[in-house]
């Protein structure tokens, strides 16, 4: 009879320790993780009327919480915990170093939540070092280590009911292999688990545990049939002796080494001096567990040791052993007195009596002895271990040539690293190329197998951290014979690892027939770099183990039903359904992934009868096949969600068996309730791994269920009147509206990459397990900002995708520091009746009627945001950095070129928007190397349009980095003379003021900015500029005279600078960005709120700077506002390809946008605001005289006028002359 029994031992200790950390995190009631949100950035955008975002870029995110990040999703096979911000974008909540495939929360019986329970092959989770296990805080994200298990762990059923997790992977703990529980500590399964992998574990019907994976029988490891065969290398040691002979010809304690018999005569005895103790000593690079010492005493004269003694090292502890009495058989025990006979002429074996004890070093000490001294004529260590080590010295010994020995090649430019905190020392091999792959490196472990049996074979990988290797680990192919002949054994097995563990990882490989090595065969593991790497690249070599498995109660195929309340296990497994389905099946069937919904347990893998193929169900004593036949391929996943009616199902499937469905590639939909396959749309193009599940806010905040499909696929198949799409392993499936996320117009959050695992956790958000890049708005090369309610993003109703450019192109590019793609340049113009959005730079997009447009975008807001291009007279790999527009003729500058009508394009191209054609006068194209448009102003209140960039002239009219085009003549005309080099930005401060940025030349002297007085035709350098660090590549006015501006460039070490200019002198920002910051953009917004006073920022206003980002104690942002004292991370962004994304520009309707105030006011305001006054004054003075007039009349008796008519003149002489006068000068 097995009992469920806990681990006892040496386990003990560390479990009561870890039993009270445990009990720590016992939760009740909590809430999800606790997100800081980042102060609101209180832009007032009504200044600026319509305000967008132009650059490279196809998820971005306003900064809104801590622990948001533009990061993306990694690659190098380590994965994270996940949570989600209150925005919906996922971020990491504990890294591991591999790959995380199972989760689950912990709560017993009692209803208390003790965390989440991950599985995986990581050996670190967050800064803790835990092997395949390890529990989550689910609120705070902290980490309890599981310790016990070696190996991988992938599947994990948390029972409430019972208060148990049981955990399924391809490892070893306590005493059993892949298959144990966790309940207070970890606890053996009466069965010890399995000689194969488990893959899925569920509860199924009356509250069995299923067990499904790669197995045909119970039990754990066994010992080999004759043990103690697997010599330990005691040549490879480093041998040391104390209290040696002085006589040369036996003080050496190699002598007694590669012995296989009590030899006489010179070096074949090593001898202690006369009459004293002494000791020898091995010490070796590499670790074993050692079950056996054979010593033959030397036969020297009279000499001989007696007694002795076994201590293991670095433990330093006196071993127990047992032998047999020489002289009755019988069998005896020693430890500090070992005894050996005198002048045998065989060996005496020692057995350990407690197994296994781990060491890399012993010591043999000699205590008493026979004649004048000790001394022995030979040693061997043996073990039951089968190990293969990288480094062939620490392989077999092949003393007499009788044994063949393990044994390793290598081939490549392998070097040796110390063992550091690993069990051995190890091959590195470091890699650089563009092609790195099997060819590149290899090593072959040969085993010495004595039996032939089912094995476990077992990859150790030293860990990254002890080597500082972590930032270049890569990916390495196994590959394997592991028999000869006609067994399934003698197919090659092959199998990809990331090598990216922290810490030291086990890798089960194979599980399987392994035959003996014999003088034809010898099974052999080979490990060489995967293919398709490339840069530097580190890869590692150690150990491979062969393990024996039981033999005991085989039977079983893949399947295995278990009864939790059943002390004893029965192992008669016909007795189940289960288990005979799984009989039922081929023989080394594997069982990927089981799924219940109420009586009927659903069974998928890679298997197949006369009946099915790779999927079936059980519902009772019943076992049916699933419509079609199943399907036909393998199932590597299942996801159903309680009480849904579909079963969602991926693998590598193109339609059912029968092959009469058609859409099932890769992925399908099984409805249980009509008993019918479903596709989801028409599938992928590839294989489908894992299917998880989480919510999207699709309408108006109502969280709404949709489902990720991850694997290794490259496209999702069109179907019906939807487009095939590409996609990076990753797509997301909406069952409400049975389509693609992608196909659907709306705007929600991205995320990208892969997703693992999920569980749901009591009273709190779910977690999720995978490698995701998650942004707030699925969108490209430009979006809108509003600020309505509250500041946010919304997407342009258009798709942009950006391109790759050519070698010729990509080096014009670098030259001029550009964006190489996404959109460069964007305006929008709402004057002369036009509601325009133009945007510019290296992309596709699709216009209204299906055409595809390249490069350059117009969005008409007139005609329902109707999007239409400019024809296809442009050549596709020209690239737009400039807009501009004046009356109705927009002008679009960059790395263009094509031919319109016969005229040569070169850097510009004009288009009509009213005939909305290209012009049929191009102005002649610019000349000179690597020619490029950087920046286009028309003047103000003129016709001219002043073009800047990379040329010499225009046409045949010299006019280098600075041209003119005359709009009313269509000709280009020159500035003036003294400007030279290459012009990058332009800004009119005034309408006769222009600031020019670049690498220039003015008078002679090179400088960095200049200004140009376009009445007088004369260019004068910038108070200062010269000493700027670099060319100036971005600046934006600081306030509305235009006498203070920002400008950002880079110094010749490639490092980003910002500074101001106050109108007399130049202020630096200083070092506040890190290397790898590139400026491409700067523009300054009002505040709705002051921040604090600041010398060089006005206390209503902040500037940002958009490109590529690298902010102290931040990371990687695309755009940033700075405030005076600070740089705070403002926008996030991620490119399709996996990158952090840029901003090239912030683009607006209205340029003139200076608030009045600290400044004063401008001086046409002044002059309305003084003309307003001087009236009301004016009017309030008449109005006093009047009214004072009256009440001076009304004192001296005036009366009204008779109303009868009289003689005007009759009483004029009666009035003195005087009298007229006298009110005049007079005070009142």
């Amino acid at each position: 009879m097995r009992k469920l029994t806990s681990l006892l031992g040496s386990t003990e200790t560390n479990l009561a320790t870890l039993l009270l950390a445990i009990s720590s995190l016992t939760l009740h009631n909590v809430a999800a993780f606790d997100f800081n949100p980042v102060p609101s950035p209180n832009l007032d955008l009504d200044q600026l009327g319509r305000v967008a975002l132009a650059g490279d870029f196809d998820s971005i995110s306003l900064y809104q919480y801590e622990g948001q990040t533009q990061n993306g999703f990694s690659s190098n096979g380590t994965q994270s915990v996940l949570a989600r911000f209150p925005n919906g974008v996922f971020t990491s909540v504990s890294n591991a170093d591999a790959h995380i495939e199972t989760m689950c929360s912990f709560v017993d019986k009692a209803g208390r939540m003790h965390g989440v329970v991950v599985g995986g092959n990581f050996t670190s989770l967050g800064s803790d070092e835990a092997n395949g296990v390890a529990l989550v805080n689910h609120t705070t994200g902290s980490i309890t280590p599981l310790p016990g298990l070696n190996g991988r762990v992938t599947s994990l059923l948390c029972d409430r009911d019972g208060g148990i997790v049981y955990v399924g992977g391809s490892f070893s703990g306590g005493n059993s292999t892949n298959a144990i529980a966790w309940v207070t500590g970890w606890t053996n399964l009466p069965f010890a688990g399995f000689n194969g992998p488990v893959r899925s574990i569920v509860k199924g019907p009356r509250g069995r545990i299923i067990f499904g994976g790669s197995f045909d029988g119970l039990g754990n490891t066994t010992a080999p049939e004759t043990p103690d065969e697997q010599d330990v290398p005691i040549s490879s040691a480093n041998i040391t002796a104390d209290g040696s002979s002085l006589d040369p010809s036996f003080s050496d304690p190699r002598n007694i080494v590669c012995k296989t018999n009590a030899g006489t005569g010179v070096g074949n005895s090593w001898l202690l001096a006369d009459n004293r103790p002494g000791s020898w000593t091995a010490n070796f690079a590499f670790g074993f567990n050692p079950t056996k010492i054979r010593l033959w005493n030397t036969p020297e004269g009279d000499r001989g040791t007696k007694t002795w003694r076994f201590t293991a090292l670095p433990l330093g502890g006196i071993l127990n052993l047992t032998f047999a009495d020489p002289e009755t058989g019988e069998t005896r025990y020693c430890d500090q007195t070992c005894p050996l006979p005198d002048n045998n002429s065989t060996a005496q074996d020692f057995f350990l009596v407690n197994k296994p004890i781990g060491m890399n070093a012993f010591r043999i000490d000699i205590s008493d002895w026979y004649g004048s001294g000790g001394g022995l004529a030979g040693i061997q260590l043996s073990q039951d271990d089968i190990y293969t080590f990288a480094i062939d010295d620490f392989n077999s010994p092949k003393c007499t040539g009788e044994d063949v020995g393990a044994s390793s090649t290598s081939t490549g430019p392998w070097a040796v690293t110390p063992s550091g905190q690993s069990s051995s020392s190890y091959l590195t091999a470091s890699l650089t190329g563009d092609d790195i792959g099997i060819n590149s490196a290899q090593v072959v472990f040969r085993p010495n197998i004595k039996q032939s049996g089912n094995y476990s074979v077992t990859v150790y990988t030293p860990g990254c951290i002890q080597d500082d290797t972590c930032d270049s680990r890569g990916r390495v192919n196994i590959t394997g014979v592991m028999g000869s002949g006609t067994r399934s054994s003698n197919r090659p097995m092959s199998t990809e690892l990331f090598q990216t563990n922290n810490f030291d990882k086990y890798d089960r490989v194979y599980f399987g027939y392994v035959d003996a090595t014999s003088d034809s065969f010898q099974p052999a593991v080979t490990l060489a770099p995967s293919n398709g790497q490339q840069g530097d690249v580190t890869i590692v070599a150690q150990r491979v183990r062969f393990e024996l498995l039981s033999s005991e109660a085989n039977g079983l195929n893949g399947l295995f039903e278990y009864n939790p309340n059943q002390a004893e296990i029965d192992t008669d497994f016909s007795a189940s359904a289960i288990n005979r389905a799984g009989i039922g099946l081929n023989s080394q069937a594997l069982i990927t992934s089981l799924a219940v919904q109420d009586n009927t347990l659903f069974v998928a893998g890679d298997f197949e009868n006369r009946n099915y193929s790779n999927i079936f169900s059980i519902e009772g004593n019943d076992i049916d096949s699933l419509p079609g036949g199943g399907l036909n391929s393998g199932v590597f996943t299942l996801y159903h969600k309680e009480d849904d009616a579909l079963l969602y199902v991926g693998g590598n499937f193109t339609s059912t068996r029968d092959n009469r469905t058609d859409g099932l590639k890769g992925v399908a939909a099984y409805s249980i309730e009509d008993g019918e396959w479903q596709p989801l749309g028409a599938g992928v193009h590839g294989f489908v791994m894992e299917i998880v599940p989480f919510t999207l806010n699709l309408t108006a905040d109502e969280p709404e269920d949709v489902i990720s499909i991850n694997g290794y696929f490259d496209r999702v198949h069109k179907f019906g009147n939807n487009t095939d799409f590409p996609a990076q392993n990753f797509a997301i499936w909406v069952p409400s509206r049975r389509n693609w996320l992608n196909n659907l117009n709306i705007n929600t959050i991205s995320i990208t990459g892969r997703l693992t695992a999920t569980t749901e956790t009591p009273d709190s958000e779910p977690l999720w397990a995978g490698s995701v890049s998650s942004q707030g708005n699925s969108a490209s090369g430009a979006v809108a900002m509003t600020n309505s309610d509250r500041l946010a993003l919304q997407n342009i109703p258009v798709k942009i995708q950006p391109k790759q450019i050519s070698t010729e192109s990509s080096r014009k590019r670098a030259i001029n520091g550009q964006n190489l793609t996404g959109v460069v340049a964007g305006l929008i113009h709402q004057e002369g009746g036009f509601n325009l959005t133009i945007l510019g730079g290296h992309f596709t997009a699709m216009s209204s009627n299906g055409s595809q447009i390249d490069n350059l975008l117009i969005m008409d807001g007139d005609d329902s945001d109707k999007v239409f291009g400019i024809g296809n007279s442009v050549d596709t790999d020209s690239t737009y950095m400039a807009l501009a527009i004046h009356g109705s003729t927009l002008f679009a500058g960059g790395i263009v070129s094509g031919d319109v009508n016969g005229d040569e394009l070169n850097g510009l191209v004009l288009y009509d928007l009213n005939s909305k054609t290209l012009g049929n006068d191009q102005p002649p194209a610019f000349s000179g190397s690597d020619v490029a448009v950087n920046a286009i102003r028309p003047r103000p209140e003129s016709g001219n349009v002043y073009v800047g960039g990379n040329f010499e002239s225009a046409g045949s009219f010299p006019c280098p980095g600075l041209c003119v085009f005359d709009t009313s003549r269509t000709q280009w005309s020159s500035p003036g003379a003294g400007l030279s080099g290459n012009v990058a930005t332009m800004a009119w401060v005034t309408k006769d003021q222009l600031i020019i940025g670049g690498n220039l030349t003015v008078g002679g002297n090179t400088t960095t900015l200049a200004t140009y007085d376009a009445d007088d035709q004369k260019f004068q350098e910038i108070t200062g500029a010269g000493s700027l660090p670099g060319p100036v590549t971005a600046l934006t006015a600081a306030n509305e005279e235009g006498s203070q501006f920002w400008v950002a460039g880079q110094d010749v070490n490639g490092a980003a600078y910002l500074q101001k200019f106050d109108g007399k002198k130049w202020v630096s920002i200083g070092d506040d960005l890190d290397q790898g910051t590139i400026i491409r953009g700067l523009q300054v917004f009002s505040l709705q709120e002051d921040h604090d006073d600041s010398k060089v920022m006005e206390n209503d206003q902040v500037l940002m700077i958009l490109g590529t980002l690298n902010i102290p104690n931040f990371g990687n942002a695309s755009a940033a506002l700075y405030d005076g004292q600070k740089f705070t991370p403002f926008i996030l962004a991620n490119t399709a390809s996996n990158t952090g994304g840029s901003l090239s520009q912030a683009f607006v309707q209205k340029q003139n946008f200076f608030k009045p105030g600290r400044g004063g006011l401008a001086i046409g305001f002044i002059v309305l605001i003084a003309l307003a006054i001087a009236l009301a004054l004016t009017f309030l003075i008449v109005v006093a005289g009047i009214i004072a007039e009256r009440i001076r009349r009304k004192r001296e008796g005036y009366m009204p006028a008779p109303t009868h008519a009289y003689d005007k003149t009759s009483n004029m002489g009666r009035i003195p002359p005087e009298t007229l006068l006298q009110g005049v000068g007079s005070e009142r």
